[in-house]
């Protein structure tokens, strides 16, 4: 039986930036949903805390399972939603069949992510500035259609210090540690959150590395096709081993 998918979104921006890979769901007639994350596009001004998210990729995945009896579910996140679905996929008692987890492979502490969070504590304090800082950003990094599409929810500059600091209790490689389902890594090759990318895929116990050719942490917006396909296969993958009986659900 086909899967059915549950997108989860990175910081700041909103379920949107899944268009380009929800079209290619759609054609290939798999049932997915995006939810928004909350402080982000929808659920703008609510706070962001990781048992809010957690619940959010669970109402995701119940409905889908409610929709579509039967079918494996496959969650697929990334940069803060790789994290949030590995977090995710380590505390729910119903497991996914199988987790693709993109532009994650740093665990979320240290100086790394202090660094990030002064930036984001800058930009939050800018009248409106930060939001336009990332909107240059995007126009110079990523192809019209990635622009798009990261754009169109809206772009929550003051939802990263608080979502940040939350993101400091993650233990990322506990979470890989404790997932018994398949992992497949997704990294874009001049993505500068590679630093624990071997670690993770060790910490594993069934993992899978995919390096993206041209591709920066924003891996499935700058090669939105290059990342449906790696997607679609390892949707494939999910299909193939539920159809011989393989774990999850």
């Amino acid at each position: 039986m086909r899967p059915a998918v549950v997108l989860v979104h990175g910081i700041r921006i909103s379920a949107t930036q899944w268009a380009p890979q929800r079209e290619v769901l759609r054609r290939a007639g798999i049932p997915h949903r995006a939810p928004d994350l909350p402080g982000h596009g929808r659920r703008r001004g609510e706070p962001f805390t990781i048992a809010a998210a957690r619940q959010a990729i669970e109402d995701a995945v119940s409905a889908l399972r409610a929709e579509h009896p039967g079918a494996p579910i496959a969650v697929v996140g990334m940069s803060m939603g790789g994290y949030l679905t590995l977090n995710w996929a380590a505390w729910t008692e119903y497991p996914p069949a199988a987790v693709l987890a993109a532009g994650c492979g740093t665990q979320p502490q240290g100086s790394g992510l202090e660094l990030y969070r002064r930036v984001a504590r800058v930009l939050s304090r800018r009248r409106s500035g930060g939001e336009a800082v990332s909107n240059a950003m995007a126009r110079v990094f990523l192809p019209r259609s990635g622009q798009e599409a990261l754009l169109q929810g809206g772009v929550a500059v003051e939802v990263m210090e608080p979502a940040l600091e939350q993101m400091g209790t993650v233990d990322t490689h506990a979470d890989v540690a404790s997932i018994d389902v398949p992992i497949w890594f997704v990294n874009g090759r001049w993505d500068h959150f590679r630093i624990h990318e071997r670690r993770f895929l060790l910490a594993a116990h069934d993992g899978h590395l995919v390096i993206v050719p041209g591709a920066h942490h924003l891996v499935s917006l700058v090669r939105p096709v290059a990342f449906s396909r790696i997607m679609l296969r390892f949707l494939d993958e999910v299909e193939r081993q539920d159809a011989s009986g393989g774990r999850g659900s």
